[in-house]
């Protein structure tokens, strides 16, 4: 029998300086689903965040990453929604408590099309050593590093 719960699963993100809050979400997104997409941010929309590595190279951080898998595809993403606004297939959406927002918006739109919503799975945050949530902003100042260590 098949323990996954889902067929078809997303998450998405920059991924710049992969960091444990990335990890988590992605692997809480292969435990869950029998296949993953996960959107990559290209380089003009994520460069909307400021100085970010490149799309190619965020990439293939991710690919190493799962280099044990073979269950996923990796996409960029040119808007917050990816193909999860057109593919019918998808089940479920893997998000942060900050993305949830925009899952709530997919669904909006799914639903407007005349698709079925997918579940939205949200994953809580991987806190630093100080109780503030990891993020790529802050090991791009070098608060920390990319497991949450203090490094001033």
């Amino acid at each position: 029998m098949n323990s996954k719960k889902y067929r078809k699963v997303a998450v998405g993100g920059t991924f710049d300086k992969f960091h444990n809050g990335h990890k988590k979400l992605l692997t809480t997104a292969f435990e869950i689903a029998e296949s993953v997409e996960i959107g990559v941010t290209s380089d003009a929309f994520g460069g909307l965040k400021g100085n970010i590595d490149s799309c190619e190279e965020r990439m293939s951080n991710l690919k190493a990453f799962f280099s044990d898998k073979s269950n996923f595809i990796i996409v960029p993403l040119d808007d917050p929604y990816g193909t999860t606004i057109y593919d019918e297939n998808f089940d479920a959406i893997v998000v942060s408590e900050e993305t949830e927002p925009t899952a709530v918006k997919i669904n909006e739109i799914r639903v407007s099309k005349g698709m079925d919503p997918i579940d939205i799975v949200v994953v809580s945050f991987v806190l630093a050593y100080d109780g503030i949530p990891i993020s790529s902003t802050r090991i791009r100042r070098g608060e920390i590093n990319k497991n949450g260590d203090n490094i001033r």
